[in-house]
């Protein structure tokens, strides 16, 4: 048995003739730049984030890059943001010719520090970005209060997070403004390159709706230094399809999530942790042992799609030496890439896959061969329980 990390073929079959008539719909019309299904996709998701605008852009990088620079992120600005992100976080903040200030995580749900962020601020310090990692929200309110406090906007990198929530509001409605990505393995996913910015600051949209189009609010007129960075209406057309199932899928990946904390049982992992006032959403299934590496090679030997997210911090990568700052000790950030270990996951996979590589993992982290029999093939919802570190 093969199981990839993301089983985007079988997530895509039963939208298939949806997905194909939305396109054909975009062609028979012809307005593949900024076309009506632009206009509708980000309607629709503005409303479903609960903000009053959404701006499409090319990628999850591009969106993080256009609002810090509509926040007037600039050279010799510093951002504070995490360690144990994907790169894009950091080069956005280069990009503006502003300076990444990394700190630390908290050792639970792997979001922002907030007493790294207190002890990183100085007076070049402009903004912050709270990565919403692996579907779960950083605290927020301990990030705004810090924000509030010094003058700081706060612009939340949402690409992990489409559809979840903190206390009841959606990733993305958190701060000044918030960054998504839609690349194909998203929860929210495009067939291709694709990102939104979401805002409630009127005066902030209208920048970027500019600057996203050449800085050009009206043709051949143009008011600011702006990117060439549109969302395709083909893409708009297929990101429409796809909303409408959002709810369904992040409801079924919490399902799969619950069900690994089942059969994983007797494994010697540590499993994700679900914090209080927030609504995960799995885009990665997480777990830590410090027999990583050893357990990564066995699960691929064993055609299991497992990955690593992500090997190597944003501050050993060479992109970071030239522009970078580490503020503090990186305890937390360096031990979880020792440790960390993405189980596929997604709407479609199914309970035969998920008892194979639970099995996998059982037998190898406890060093013997389970008796297929103490894997349930169906069991009930997992009752809280004491969990165990790798």
């Amino acid at each position: 048995m093969t199981i990839p990390l993301v089983n985007l073929a079988r997530l895509h079959h039963p939208l298939t003739d949806e997905i194909r008539g939305a396109i054909d719909g975009v062609i028979r019309k012809g307005d593949f730049i900024l076309g009506d299904e632009v206009k509708s996709f980000e309607e629709e998701f503005a409303a479903y984030c609960g903000t009053k605008h959404c701006i499409g852009v090319g990628s999850g990088l591009d969106a993080l890059t256009i609002v810090l620079r509509g926040v007037g992120i600039g050279p010799g600005d510093e951002v504070i943001t995490c360690a144990n992100t994907f790169v894009a976080t950091a080069l956005a903040i280069q990009h503006t010719g502003g300076t990444p200030v990394l700190v630390d995580h908290d050792p639970k749900g792997y979001g922002l520090d907030p007493q790294c962020v207190k002890e990183a601020i100085t007076d070049r310090t402009k903004a912050i970005i709270p990565v919403h990692l692996y579907g779960q929200a950083v605290d927020m309110d301990e990030i705004n209060a810090i924000a509030k406090e010094h003058g700081l906007a706060v612009i939340e990198d949402a690409c992990q997070t489409h559809g979840a929530t903190y206390k009841g509001r959606r990733c993305g409605s958190l701060g000044r403004a918030g960054a998504f990505s839609f690349y194909p393995g998203k929860n929210l996913g495009a067939l291709g390159d694709a990102g939104a910015i979401v805002t409630n600051d009127d005066d902030l949209a209208s920048w970027i709706r500019s600057a996203r189009n050449y800085g050009s609010a009206q043709k051949y007129y143009h008011t600011v230094q702006g990117f060439n960075s549109r969302l395709d209406s083909i893409q708009a057309a297929v990101l429409r399809v796809k909303l409408r199932h959002l709810d369904e899928w992040c409801a079924a990946r919490r399902e799969r999530a619950d069900r690994y904390r089942t059969l994983l049982a007797e494994a010697d992992v540590e499993l994700p942790v679900q914090l209080p006032d927030r609504d995960h959403v799995y885009h990665l299934f997480v777990i830590r042992t410090r027999n990583r590496d050893a357990l990564l090679t066995r699960l691929r030997e064993s055609g299991i799609g497992a990955a690593i997210h992500y090997p190597v911090p944003v501050h050993r990568q060479a992109s970071f030496d030239a522009s970078g700052r580490v503020a503090g000790v990186l305890t937390e950030t360096e031990r979880s890439c020792e440790e960390i270990l993405s189980l596929p996951i997604c709407p479609c996979i199914s309970d035969q896959e998920m008892v194979t590589i639970a099995r996998e993992v059982t037998s190898f982290t406890t060093k013997k061969v389970a008796d297929p029999r103490s894997v349930p093939t169906h069991a009930p919802r997992p009752q809280s329980r004491r969990r165990k570190r790798g």
